[in-house]
């Protein structure tokens, strides 16, 4: 066990600090009284920091730790921390580590005994979360799906069973494929769509997935969170007694129990994954 106090002058301290994610208002006095006090201050991408720190005066030696680069770069920064350097790591927006780098940076600071303490700020699926009318006493954060449509449609139906709200990434680029996927999986639960997230034209959009499927995907520019209800009470309404029947049926068919699963799966409206554990028995 392992206990650290983040602000005792005798270990080296490594600052996490969350950065607006549209609106430059949201950065706070002590994020900037930190960032002013660095050596020096790393970056996701040093072009958009260097921006970033123009719009408030503040000029400091800037390091690049990116995806590609950040098991080398972390030890590069850590032994720049053990050596008295005060450095700061900030992504390009939100949080560092929320769907962008950071993760590796903080695991091998804590293993090399570097203390980290975060600089709080705005977070996109935060922001979306708690506006979006869905249940946020429990929530799952997945981010952004893989790009693959079968393996995202893999990693969707592995949700399925799940009753918290759901939360994704999404650029929009692939915004219309993602819907249709979370559609063909969820069916009709209800769903929004933020996106634009403190800026003038931030938008909520509110509906089910078959509603979101008739949008001009066109119009939704920006990055966007998408949430997606919880299961509740959707496989709760058919029975176990109705799915082994179901199941039996096209089992005497002499259908596969992988399409059985599938066929069932959709008829019912209920979980793959139930269904399956419910196969697995029979």
């Amino acid at each position: 066990m392992k206990r650290n106090k983040s602000f005792d002058n005798s270990s080296p301290l490594l600052y996490l600090v969350a950065t607006p994610i549209g609106n430059l208002g949201e950065m706070s006095k002590r994020a900037l009284d930190v960032l002013s006090d660095m050596d020096i201050i790393a970056a996701e991408d040093t072009r958009n920091t260097y921006s970033l720190l123009s719009q408030y005066g503040i000029k400091k030696e800037l390091f690049s730790l990116r995806e590609h680069n950040e098991n080398e770069a972390s030890e590069h920064l850590i032994s720049l921390l053990k050596q008295g350097k005060k450095i700061a790591y900030v992504s390009d927006a939100g949080y560092p580590g929320i769907s962008d780098p950071g993760y590796l940076l903080v695991k091998n600071a804590i293993e090399q005994g570097v203390a980290v303490s975060t600089i709080s700020g705005s977070c996109a699926f935060i922001n979306a979360l708690v506006a979006s009318g869905l249940p946020t006493d429990h929530f799952y954060f997945y981010g952004f799906l893989p790009k693959k449509g079968n393996e995202a449609k893999r990693e969707l139906e592995k949700l399925t069973d799940r009753e918290e709200t759901l939360i994704f990434y999404e650029s929009p680029h692939h915004i219309k494929e993602t819907i249709k996927l979370l559609q063909e999986v969820f069916k009709k639960r209800y769903a929004v769509i933020a996106r634009e997230l403190t800026k003038l034209n931030e938008e909520y959009i509110r509906g089910n997935l078959d509603e979101l499927m008739a949008l001009n995907f066109e119009t939704l520019k920006g990055e966007m969170v998408i949430l997606v209800e919880g299961n509740h009470n959707l496989e709760n309404q058919i029975s176990e007694n109705q799915i082994k029947q179901k199941l039996a049926y096209f089992l005497g068919l002499g259908i596969s129990k992988k399409i059985a699963i599938e066929i069932v799966s959709t008829e019912l409206g209920v979980g793959k994954n139930q269904v399956y554990k419910i196969a697995q028995n029979m």
